[in-house]
């Protein structure tokens, strides 16, 4: 993405000063820029073993990660590079290089082993890089993969027996590569030649015994074979003259042992072809901001003297993307509606249909963007919200209207309650007239659109704050007769009466249809999770289905078996009546 900031240079990811491992809050910066799906490679070894040449040349670059020229160990912690994906677009290849194992100077591998096991747990390629061969010598320095099980822990809760599956490692553990450089020997075994995958798997093959040196020589080699699911080998002759080495971020590759250069490539191309994408549980891809999250709870939890759990870290993932993915959609909802809505509306129903179509859209954005909704707590919080923000909306409309048409009835009514204070009206014939006129104004002000909701209750309201008014008019028309006073008393009566009992109805109608809203909305939350429950629910009665169909069938089977054998006994006996009856009979005759 274009917007994703570019890395010159490697970052220290996590810091380790003093023998603790923390977080730098500028790379988690720089990480949770990258928004696309990440492919993490990791490289562990011992330290001075040539592990960030490799890291650079994944990069594309010959300098980056510092190589050393000294046996001191160079690289402290772990240090990031995020670059592109040269062979998978949209993504964004991070590039983990860590500190050497090992380092006699401090003389504690209590941090090397956590070390170890951050690497496993952020990385979705595995690089284990060591020298020589794979001897006895090189699996007792992998003995960080034997303390795995009491490093990491898959699950907040063990099994019945207090232990975890290797299912639930290999299940979130990357795949593994063991990168052996300055490889002497010849890929041969009993004269034949093998591959550098084939001597991998020779290499972890198990004696059968059961001293402890069989259990120590088993113990790495069944660990790598039960936890990493997929295996690869690289061999590396060396790169140059030992004098040379330390020049190697300047040499260019015609300086170079063209052997070198070749497996170089083809370590490389590998890397860019076969490494996966980080997932976590459920196929959940791994981006910048996730990734960031992982690296806070697991340093958090080694920090704090706790394993860091895998199912923990989603958990927490999922409460700070889902409680995410409800803001934003509520931001959504907020948007939308303030681009639709014009208050007042003219009617209460065009407002629930803008309501609706706003929520439809909040919700589906946050079924895309959430992941394990325990109980669907956050989809339901999410509902609560935007039903009271519906609820804003009604209110916001209702006053939105009352202010619009309290200020209309100002500006069409002003000019008679002046004409009254004039006593224009205070006259022979007055009344009739002042009530013509109120005629005429009210006409006007129905007409006007954009009125909203409010119009005919809030002009119920004005014409009986002004019946005092009316009263005086009438009372001062000296020319009226008692009974036309009567008459004219008792039908603007009616009609205050009958216009109080149609704003009555209408408030009815109102709330009627705010109640209907409301349930419509209720059923759509229980309409998403009933159907969530039914496919379910289809789900396991197609299972069902299929082992009930295997089991008539085999039913069937043994039926039509024993039909056969009854009709064949059957058929054996019809024969040998036949032949009973064939046979002549002896007839004994007694004299």
């Amino acid at each position: 993405m274009a917007s994703e900031m570019v890395m010159p240079a490697p970052v220290c990811l996590i810091e380790n000063t003093g023998e603790q491992l923390v977080a730098n809050q500028e790379a988690l910066k720089i990480l949770s820029a990258h928004k696309n799906p990440l492919v993490v490679v990791a490289i562990v070894g011992l330290y001075r073993t040539g592990k960030s040449y490799l890291m650079n040349k994944l990069a594309g670059k010959n300098k980056g990660f510092s190589l050393g020229s000294t046996v001191q160990s160079h690289t402290k912690g772990i240090w990031m590079w995020c670059v592109p994906h040269p062979k998978k677009p949209n993504h964004t290849l991070v590039l983990l290089d860590t500190e050497g194992l090992g380092d006699v100077e401090k003389g504690n591998n209590q941090n090397d082993s956590w070390i170890f096991a951050l690497a496993i747990l952020l990385s979705s390629t595995f690089v284990y890089n060591s020298m020589g061969t794979i001897n006895q010598q090189a699996m007792d320095q992998l003995h960080y993969v034997t303390e795995l099980s009491d490093r990491i822990r898959a699950k907040s809760s063990p099994n019945a027996n207090g232990f975890e599956d290797s299912a639930d490692f290999m299940s979130f553990f990357p795949d593994f590569v063991w990168t052996l450089r300055d490889f002497s020997l010849d890929l041969e075994v009993n004269g034949l030649p093998i591959t550098a995958d084939e001597y991998l798997e020779n290499s972890l093959k198990l004696k059968r015994g059961t001293t402890e040196s069989d259990h120590n020589f088993n113990l790495p080699r069944l660990c790598i074979r039960k936890f990493f699911p997929k295996k690869k080998c690289f061999i590396f002759d060396r790169p140059t003259h030992r004098k040379k080495l330390g020049q190697l971020e300047t040499l260019r590759d015609n300086e170079l042992d063209s052997e070198f250069v070749q497996q170089t490539a083809v370590f490389c191309s590998y890397i860019f072809s076969n490494s996966k994408t980080k997932t976590l549980s459920g196929g959940i891809q791994i981006n910048g901001p996730r990734l960031e999250n992982l690296v806070l709870t697991y340093v958090n939890a080694i920090s704090s003297g706790d394993l860091p759990c895998m199912e923990n870290a989603v958990l927490a993932l999922a409460q700070i993307e889902n409680a995410a993915a409800v803001q934003k959609a509520i931001a959504h909802y907020d948007q939308e509606m303030s681009q639709r809505v014009q208050l007042p509306t003219e009617t209460l129903q065009e407002l629930l249909d803008l309501h609706q179509a706003c929520e439809k859209e909040a919700i589906e954005l946050f079924m895309n963007s959430s992941f394990k909704d325990v109980d669907h707590l956050f989809q339901k919080d999410l509902g609560a919200q935007l039903e009271k923000k519906r609820d804003d909306f009604f209110k916001q409309n209702r006053q939105a209207s009352t202010d619009c048409c309290s200020d209309l009835l100002k500006d069409i009514f002003s000019p008679l309650e002046e004409a009254v204070k004039q006593g224009i009206y205070s006259k022979p014939g007055g009344y009739r007239l002042f009530i013509q006129k109120m005629q005429e104004l009210k006409r006007k002000y129905l007409q006007k659109p954009g009125k909203g909701i409010q119009a005919e209750e809030v002009l119920q309201e004005y014409l009986k704050s002004k019946e005092s008014m009316t009263d005086a008019i009438l009372q001062t028309d000296q020319t009226l007769t008692e009974k036309e006073k009567e008459i004219e008393v008792e039908r603007v009566k009616a009609e205050s009466a009958q216009a109080a009992t149609k704003a009555l109805e209408e408030m009815q109608i109102k709330n009627q249809q705010m109640m209907e809203q409301k349930e419509r909305s209720y059923q759509e939350h229980v309409k998403q999770l009933t159907e969530k429950m039914e496919r379910d629910r289809i789900q396991l009665l197609e299972e069902q289905k299929r082992t009930l169909a295997c089991k008539l069938q085999e039913q069937s089977q043994l039926l039509k078996e024993g039909f056969r054998n009854e009709s064949k006994q059957l058929h054996n006996e019809i024969e040998n009546l036949r032949r009973n009856m064939a046979r002549p009979r002896t007839v004994c005759v007694i004299s």
